[in-house]
This record gives C-alpha cells, sequence and structure tokens, in this order.
C-alpha cells in the first residue's frame, strides 16, 4: 500500500499539474475552483513529500528554467524561442538564457543569464544571489527533501557536503549502546532512541489501524496477521512493541525512512515530535567552505560546472527560485565570504517556512484552511498578471470531483478517467460526447507506463540467466501475454489508453513510433524470426497461432514437446509459474484480464500460470526485493528525460555485481550497460534516440518486460464556468492546462 519501486522524481521545474478550489480570499470577486487531492501542507519549493503540495508551491514560484510542449527545456527563455509543435509555432519565455558549453578537460559549463525584471510577490528583485541561495538549500549535507540536485556531479559537491552528517543520522548508525559521545550528549542519544521507539510504535499502530479498517483484516485478528498483511514476519502473540522493533531492525535504524516508507498517513514530525532538532548538521571532519562550481558570474548571472558530461543534468538544473529574503536570512548571505543564507547544516529557517510559501510565480499563497488553498494573483508576475484574481484548491475526494463539476462547486478538475467517467460526461453534454456545452474533457498521455515484469533470476534455463534458452523460455511465455493485451486494455480503458510495443512511456521523445521503419510489435515473432500473425486471423486463429509459437520457444528452451504440449521442463525451469498482481484481491487491475486468458491458453499446452491477486500491493514490493516473484505487473512512472540508468543499468561492464532498480529484471548485459551510459554522455538527442533504440531493443530480446498499456489522464472544464478561449492550447503531459495561468479567464 505504501511501498512502491516506480520512479517517480518531483521535478523543480516540471509545469504545473492538476489544481483545486474552495472559497474566495477576502473578495467578493468569484474565484476559479478547481477540485484537487489532499494536501499534506507541505508547501515548500524544497520539503514538498506530495505532487499535490509541490503543485501549491509551484503556483507561487518559478524555475530558472521552463520545458515545452515536447518537455525540452527551453534554453533562450530570457530572450524567448518559438518552437513548433502538433502543426502549430508557439512562443515561449522563461527565467534565464541557458548557454552550455563542453569543455577541453571534459567538464561542462552551464551558463544562466537571468531576466532583469523578475521581482517577487512582495516586490523585492529576483537576482542570481536567489538561484545560489536555493542550490546551497539543496546542497546542504542535512537536506532530506525530494530533489536530488545534490547527486548532480557539480565541481566540488562532494567537498562540500563530506566532513558533516546530521545529529540524527550519526545516532542511529553509533547504535543505542553507543558510549563516544564526541559529537553528542548522551542525553541528546537518550532522547533520540526514547523518540525512534514512540515513532516507530506509533507507525506500528496505524499500519494495524489502517488495515482494519480498510477491511484487510478483521477487527480481532492478532498484530502479526496485520503486519504480514504489510509485508513483515512477527511471531505469534506480537505486540505493537515488536512490530516497532522489527521496522526498526529491518530499516538499519534509520527511523526516517521508515516513517517515509511505511506510513499510512503520518510524516516523521507527526510521530516525533522532537524531530527537527536532530536534523540540523553535526561537523565530524574537513570540509570545503563552498561548492567551487557554482560561480556567480554577475549580479544576473551564474555558472554551474560539472565534472562530466550527464545529460540528465539540465532537468535538475533548473531548481525553483526560492527568494533569499524569505526562506533565509540577508545577513547570512556573503558570496565572497563563503556565507550563503543561512548556517551550514542548519535549514531550520527554511523548515519554518514550509506551510507558508512565496515566490515569484504568478499567484501568492494567503491560506490553507477548512480544506482550501486560496491563492491571490500576483501583479507583478514577470509573464503579466493573471487575468484571474483568485484561485482555490478544493480538497475532493476522486469520486466527487466529476459531479462537482456538474453541479457547479468546482470549475477545473482531474477525475480518473475510465470508460465509465467518459460515459457520465458524455451523458451531461447534449452532444452525446465528451466536450460539449457543459464540459470540455483534455486527455493527454500519463507520464508512465503498464508493464508486466518477468524475473531472469526466476524464470531460466540451467541458472544462466541471459542465455539464448532461457530468453527463448520468457518469449515463449511473453508471447502469450502479449496476444491478449489488446482486448484487456480496451476492456479495461476503453479510448482512455492504448497498448505500447517498447518498454517506454509514449510521452518520451525516444519512444519508438509506428511510423518508424524499424518498428515492431512486441513479441509477434516466432523462433525463427517469422510473423505469428497474419491480417485476415479472427482470434481463434490468432490464439492457436501465438500457443504454436509458443511451443516453438519453450522447444528451443530445452522443454519436451509431444503432440503439441509440454511434458518436461529443462534443468532449473519448470511448467509452472506464479505471476503476481495487485488487484486488491478482486482482480481490479488493468492487465488482471490478460493474465486469465493467458493461463487459460497455457493451460492447453500443458503449462501451468498460477495468478496471484494480491489485496496489499505492498506485498509484492516485499516479495520483489526477496527474489519471491517470478511475474508481477505493475506500472513505471517516467520522468522527462529517458534515462535507463535507474531501472536498466546492472554495472556489468564495470565489473561490480548487478545492482540498483535491475535487481527486479536480473539483467546482466554489458552491451546495454555500456549503450545507457553512452546515452548519459551525450548531449546530442538525435544520437540519444538512436541509442536508446538499441537499448529497447536489448530488453525486448532479455524478454523481461511486456509493455503493456500507455494510459491516459484527463482534465475536464466546465464550458459553462471557465473561457475555454483562455486556456492554454495544445495541453500535453509536460505542458499543463495553468502552464499559460495568467491568460486563464472565467466565463462572463
Amino acid at each position: 500500500m505504501k511501498k512502491t519501486l516506480a520512479i517517480i522524481l518531483i521535478l523543480s521545474m516540471c509545469m504545473f499539474a492538476f489544481v483545486g478550489c474552495g472559497g474566495s480570499a477576502g473578495s467578493d470577486e468569484k474565484p476559479l475552483v478547481v477540485g484537487y487531492s489532499n494536501f499534506s501542507s507541505k508547501f515548500s519549493p524544497f520539503f514538498a513529500e506530495t505532487a499535490y503540495d509541490q503543485d501549491v508551491a509551484t503556483m507561487t514560484s518559478v524555475s530558472l528554467l521552463t520545458t515545452d510542449r515536447q518537455g525540452a527545456v527551453v534554453e533562450k527563455g530570457k530572450t524567448g524561442e518559438d518552437r513548433e509543435y502538433n502543426g502549430t509555432s508557439y512562443h515561449y519565455d522563461g527565467p534565464a538564457d541557458l548557454t552550455i558549453t563542453e569543455n577541453a578537460d571534459g567538464t561542462v559549463d552551464y551558463d544562466f543569464e537571468l531576466r532583469e525584471d523578475m521581482t517577487f510577490s512582495d516586490g523585492s528583485a529576483l537576482t542570481a544571489d536567489d538561484v545560489i541561495f536555493s542550490m546551497y538549500v539543496l546542497s546542504d549535507p542535512t537536506y532530506d527533501g525530494s530533489s536530488t540536485f545534490f547527486a548532480l556531479p557539480i565541481v566540488g559537491m562532494e567537498e562540500y557536503r563530506s566532513g558533516m552528517d546530521t545529529l540524527g543520522n550519526l545516532i542511529a548508525a553509533a547504535g543505542p549502546d553507543n558510549t563516544d559521545f564526541t559529537f553528542w550528549t548522551e542525553e541528546q542519544q537518550t532522547a533520540f532512541w526514547d523518540g525512534a521507539k514512540a515513532a516507530s510504535e506509533a507507525i506500528a499502530q496505524e499500519i494495524v489501524d489502517y488495515c482494519k479498517d480498510a477491511g484487510y483484516n478483521a477487527a480481532d485478528d492478532p498484530i502479526e496477521a496485520c503486519a504480514a498483511n504489510w509485508g513483515f514476519e512477527l511471531p505469534e502473540g506480537a505486540t505493537i512493541e515488536d512490530f516497532g522493533a522489527t521496522m526498526m531492525e529491518a530499516y538499519g535504524n534509520d527511523i526516517a525512512s521508515l516513517v517515509a516508507t511505511e506510513n499510512a498517513g503520518s510524516s516523521i514530525t507527526d510521530v516525533f515530535p522532537d524531530w527537527d532538532q536532530f536534523t540540523v548538521g553535526v561537523e565530524t571532519g574537513a570540509s570545503a567552505a563552498n561548492i567551487s562550481g557554482i560561480e556567480k558570474t554577475g549580479d544576473y548571472s551564474l555558472r554551474v560546472k560539472l565534472s562530466q558530461v550527464d545529460a540528465t543534468a539540465i532537468y535538475q538544473l533548473g531548481v525553483t527560485i526560492a527568494p533569499l529574503a524569505y526562506y533565509g536570512d540577508p545577513e547570512k548571505y556573503d558570496y565572497e565570504n563563503n556565507q550563503f543564507g543561512f548556517d551550514k547544516g542548519d535549514l531550520s529557517a527554511v523548515r519554518a517556512k514550509t506551510t507558508e510559501p512565496m515566490g515569484a510565480g504568478p499567484y501568492k499563497f494567503i491560506k490553507f484552511e477548512n480544506g482550501v488553498v486560496s491563492f491571490e494573483a500576483n501583479d507583478s508576475y514577470y509573464l503579466g498578471a493573471p487575468k484571474t484574481k483568485y484561485i482555490n484548491f478544493l480538497e475532493s475526494q476522486d469520486q466527487d470531483k466529476l459531479n462537482g463539476v456538474i453541479t457547479g462547486t468546482i470549475d477545473i478538475t482531474d477525475p480518473s478517467y475510465s470508460q465509465d467517467t467518459a460515459k457520465a460526461i458524455s451523458a451531461e453534454n447534449s452532444n452525446g460526447e465528451v466536450t460539449g456545452d457543459k464540459i470540455t474533457t483534455d486527455t493527454v498521455d500519463n507520464l508512465g507506463y503498464g508493464y508486466l515484469g518477468i524475473s531472469a533470476k526466476a524464470v531460466n534455463v540451467g541458472g544462466e540467466l541471459g542465455s539464448e534458452a532461457s530468453k527463448d523460455l520468457r518469449k515463449a511465455l511473453a508471447t502469450v501475454f502479449a496476444l491478449y493485451r489488446d482486448v484487456t486494455v480496451d476492456s479495461y480503458y476503453g479510448e482512455a489508453a492504448s497498448v505500447i510495443n517498447y518498454p517506454i512511456s509514449n510521452t518520451s521523445w525516444a519512444a519508438p513510433q509506428a511510423t518508424d521503419a524499424d518498428y515492431a510489435i512486441a513479441f509477434s515473432k516466432d523462433v525463427n524470426g517469422n510473423d505469428i500473425y497474419t491480417s485476415d486471423m479472427d482470434d481463434a486463429a490468432k490464439e492457436e497461432a501465438a500457443l504454436n509459437a509458443a511451443l516453438g520457444y519453450f522447444e528451443a528452451a530445452g522443454y519436451t514437446v509431444s503432440d503439441g504440449k509440454l511434458t518436461a521442463a529443462p534443468d532449473g525451469a519448470k511448467l509452472e509459474y506464479e505471476v503476481w498482481i495487485p488487484a486488491d484481491g478482486s482482480g481490479d487491475h488493468p492487465s488482471f484480464m490478460m493474465l486469465n486468458l493467458a493461463s487459460d491458453a497455457l493451460k492447453k499446452i500443458g503449462f501451468n500460470l498460477v495468478v496471484k491477486d494480491l489485496a496489499n500491493s505492498s506485498d509484492l514490493w516485499t516479495g520483489i526485493e526477496a527474489d519471491q516473484v517470478p511475474m508481477w505487473c505493475a506500472a513505471w512512472g517516467a520522468t522527462p528525460d529517458p534515462d535507463m540508468y535507474q531501472v536498466y543499468y546492472s554495472g556489468v561492464e564495470s565489473g561490480a555485481a548487478p545492482g540498483g532498480s535491475n535487481y527486479m529484471y536480473d539483467i546482466a548485459d554489458p552491451e546495454l550497460d555500456k549503450l545507457i551510459m553512452d546515452a548519459r554522455a551525450s548531449l546530442d538527442q538525435s544520437y540519444r534516440k538512436t541509442v536508446y533504440k538499441a537499448c529497447l531493443d536489448i530488453i525486448v530480446d532479455w524478454a523481461v518486460e511486456v509493455p503493456v498499456y500507455q494510459r491516459q489522464n484527463a482534465i475536464i472544464f466546465s464550458t459553462e464556468r471557465v473561457n475555454m478561449d483562455t486556456v492554454t492550447p495544445d495541453i500535453t503531459t509536460y505542458y499543463g492546462w495553468m502552464a499559460e495561468i495568467q491568460n486563464l479567464e472565467l466565463a462572463q
């Protein structure tokens, strides 16, 4: 329920997503109301933990860089540039111009030239000092927010962050029996362990309550049953204290990570009230006084120097520009003397502003109360004063969002888009369509995709994960799964999703297109490379062809085939495998039909596919981590850059043991590793796209991932209450409807 392996990054430069509304901000003027999911009140550009809270911060701020409708960075934001999309030329402005220079010594300079007409909503000027302050917050040794800016290969970053760690990390690493009080007192150590114990037990109780309230466990079930449902094994008769201690052991006493991962709603400060005192940095050794690769070159310019080419860096460099005077202390900013707006290792002043964001964005934060975030237009916004004076974000349950637009309490929102939702919208419009006189619907591809995963470690022949026989075994199964994707996706999503053929989101510029000369339907060739299907085949004929192709792959893998059936498996392989799917124990999952149809078909050739429907999705991730899951269904999240390192890089090219998120698939392919690193080391997008296509072909050849669907997200507008002529045109995954929010008007 809480554990996920989706690679979901909150990028500081992402365009606005979906937002919501409610009461006005103190005026009779009607606000624009947008239905939104619940907030956690962490509206900081540095410490927001959810996309919903991040969007509140984004309303009030600007980022150093912006993106266009295809997710590409606008490098001439200061001067503006025109780019074509969908046959139309659009103009893009941003806070800065960017010049990238690859140096002879292998380093790369990113030079930023800021506009000089930008101010924060309090009227103060936005300068290079504010950018540098923001970068130093994200680089601080004690920073524990979602940004990974500090992980960039910026010259001098490692030297600056060394020699310091948080008090909490140091005490946790030393253990409860520590007797060396060089860097902290015995009283601090006692307070930490008392707080950590109480926090772990509070999370344990929260989990038990959640499982029982949600119906995962009966009210009289023992604690160990609830713990098992959450992925932890406890002895019979276990107590809440036992549950808390087990989780602490599993997390190596890292209470912050424990709470962040296992909670059922609480944050670390909710269960550990004195936590802030343990986030302060403690000097344990020498460190640099500054980050040499972050250089102020003028009042409105700066340079960031990377030690090597990193194609993904540009997306991390587009930091949110936070006002030094608000989040920091101007008295502690002296660039020439290595003072950057706060004491190194102490972000308490920055954390103190977490619930009340401020910046140079299109709107000013007013308040958050009674489930409503209220905003007022920032008349000094550099792209022009917003035409709608007030906007409110209204907390709304998903099932209430569409009804809110119908009844008039919500003007814009993002309901879960399904066949039922589309039918309900069409019923409201007089033309019977999803866009009409009452509701306008705009759909965009979700930044991610659904897939079926196969563990090479669990599904192979003779323990040789990358052998042709092992690949043939996995291709046999993948061929049958792939057959049923169309009917499954259509049944679950209708027109709200489409089948994909490569393990990459269609939103990516690197995704192969059907018009490409070498584009191929996933797993549609037999063991000899011939097409499995012909255009005149009906469903029955296609199934027969797929099963015959599967038998061919099974036989090539070393299985014994007699009279069209499998009778024996080769060493290390089996005639039965499980596939896990988190479908709430009720079959509610986009890929559930595919699994059952595949299971029925495989039985006809003597293979038993056991479909394990999980009531608790956390069991899936726990099982994968423990190498207990042969096959599974899930979805990957994506980022604007298609870098494959985190998912598919194994490390074997450099002689390391396979690792990273690749442990899910257990690919160990030096050629794939090399291609991934080659793509990372180039800034040439055309070259990178060619390399990534080669990567995708290798992944498909390993047959560890069956691409299934690309679903759509929907934004709906009240056609009657929103002036649709003022809504951002050509909305995309990367360029949301709020990208040009300053132009949006309510209907007269």
